[in-house]
């Protein structure tokens, strides 16, 4: 048995690109940051970030069309792929790519006035939605803090 699973949260680095094949199926490209600070030795804070290629599929991609912008903060999930080709010298090209199966806007709607926007995103995308856990403590727990 094997498992490819990815989860990233994240901000868009770029606005989707959308493309329409074939009987209407849609295919969306955007890149994702995901970031980490740490503290080094001297003290100095250090950030480094990952860039990802997502590629999602469908109606999940029409839902990308229509509200997902550059700088919006997203959780996706899904799995790695890489592809392989020759480029125009014959040299052997490779990317690695996040083949999106689900996600979810974070960060609350848009306002119709935030720069850029004309509409509200929706709270959630039926049918790939991702519950978020519930961190809210029950009159059960009995922790010392």
């Amino acid at each position: 048995m094997s498992v490819n699973k990815v989860l990233l949260i994240g901000n868009v680095g770029r606005d989707p690109e959308v493309r329409h094949l074939d009987k209407d199926v849609a295919v969306a490209n955007f890149t994702l940051a995901t970031s980490e600070s740490y503290t080094a030795k001297n003290g100095e804070k250090v950030t480094t970030t990952e860039w990802h290629n997502i590629v999602v599929w469908r109606g999940l991609a029409k839902v990308v069309e229509q509200y997902v912008k550059k700088g919006d903060k997203l959780y996706i999930e899904g799995r790695i792929r890489t592809r392989a080709w020759d480029d125009k010298d014959g040299n052997k090209r490779y990317t690695t790519e996040i083949y999106a199966d689900n996600m979810e806007m974070l960060g609350g709607p848009r306002g119709a006035d935030a720069p850029g926007n004309n509409h509200a995103a929706p709270a959630s995308q039926p049918a790939n939605n991702v519950a978020e856990p519930d961190f809210s403590p029950s009159e059960e727990d009995d922790l010392p803090f």
